[in-house]
């Protein structure tokens, strides 16, 4: 066994820039780079790694009042610096930048506290899977035909994911019928085997997002994320009916209040660990959704993902999302592999088994790292 626990020494932050290899869109939003925000927590012989997917000004948020606040605390516990920095971040707003400033922060800490314990992530979080589920996401709307049917082969055929998610609501719901013609040729291409997910990113009114779920049911769609705004608990409800796709939502789900406002609007809540609050926060959040008797799926950041997941017991499948993949494999050594449909964390590795490859992201700096 380990002796005391570490004092937390150090807390630094760098943000990185990485270019989409295309332009890339869904039904409210377009994007051409991603950014992602790196957190390594220094503790005596041991150090942790955290990220978030969210701007570079979550940097300064992290190296000053997060690092403030954490600095000397025994490493060993994490719930007690989470609460420290919940409290210190009072006067700055907990919803948005600050949580996934937080979150990177927090998930850093977990990652320092297994591998001072030598211990895998999974098992510090209390694992109950031995695998999960994974879903290839993507389909942006800004893809071809082509582009759109080579994204699904490479899902399907290559890595045998039985589970694929397209996107659908172009221009805030526009063009529906350029929706559903997608939605055919995707269930053309994977073929009657595979399950087949959409998500609308909030475009359509409640009154289209029910007329859309009706028709998605001659492809046997069997997710229907985001088919109004996620801010719309009335409108998202009123999607819901017997024998329809399921109705999703919760990746911007910041603080545990709202995932308690939105579960009674979904049939199944996303959350995201690097926004929530960390897997501090996850663990509050699926204990709320297993009182209400709904699962719980992982939304993006597939790797941290994954150590969370088989610590959850209703648990779903984690979304593993076209960006977030190719960025982790380019800046993290230990990658998962979802290929077959499943991923299982190691259990021989200490924390989440990640290593930062520091010389393959520095082209991609924002920032320099944090003196």
């Amino acid at each position: 066994m380990p002796g005391p626990s570490p004092a937390i020494d150090r807390v630094r932050a760098d943000a990185y820039r990485v270019p989409t290899p295309a332009p890339e869109g869904d039904g409210t939003l377009a994007w051409e780079a991603t950014t992602i925000v790196v957190v390594r927590v220094d503790a005596g012989p041991v150090a942790g790694l955290g990220w978030t997917y969210a701007d570079a000004s979550c940097v300064p948020l992290i190296a000053g009042p997060l690092a403030a606040t954490i600095t000397g605390r025994p490493l060993a516990d994490v719930p007690a610096a989470w609460a420290a920095m919940q409290r210190a971040i009072r006067n700055l707003g907990r919803p948005g930048l600050v949580s996934c400033a937080l979150s990177a922060v927090d998930v850093a800490l977990w990652d320092a506290a297994a591998r001072w314990l030598d211990l895998p992530l999974c098992r510090l979080l209390g694992r109950v899977h031995d695998a999960v589920d994974v879903y290839g996401s993507g389909g942006f709307t800004t893809m071809s035909d082509g582009e759109l049917v080579a994204q699904l082969d490479h899902w399907v055929r290559r890595q045998r994911i039985p589970r694929v998610k397209i996107k659908i609501g172009e221009s805030w719901g526009g063009t529906v019928r350029r929706d559903l013609d997608r939605v055919a040729l995707t269930r053309d291409k994977v073929g009657d085997d595979v399950e087949i997910f959409v998500d609308a990113n909030g475009a359509y009114s409640a009154g289209q997002a029910r007329r859309v779920a009706e028709r998605l049911l001659e492809w046997g769609v069997t997710w229907f994320e985001e088919p109004v705004s996620s801010d719309d608990l009335a409108g998202l409800a009123a999607v819901r009916f017997p024998g329809g796709p399921d109705v999703a939502a919760g990746e911007y789900g910041y603080d545990l209040s709202y995932f308690a406002r939105m579960l009674p609007a979904v049939d199944c809540l996303q959350v995201d660990v690097t926004r929530c609050g960390g897997f501090t926060e996850w663990r509050r959040a699926t204990a709320l959704a297993a009182a209400a008797n709904r699962d719980v799926s992982a939304h993006c950041a597939p790797n941290l993902s994954a150590h969370a997941a088989v610590a959850t017991q209703n648990f779903r499948h984690i979304e593993w999302f076209a960006d977030h993949d190719r960025i982790e494999r380019l800046f993290f050594d230990g990658c998962l592999d979802p290929t077959g449909g499943t991923v299982s964390p190691s259990v021989s590795a200490p924390g989440h088994g990640l290593t930062f490859r520091a010389d393959a992201a520095a082209e991609y700096s924002i920032r320099r790292r944090n003196p």
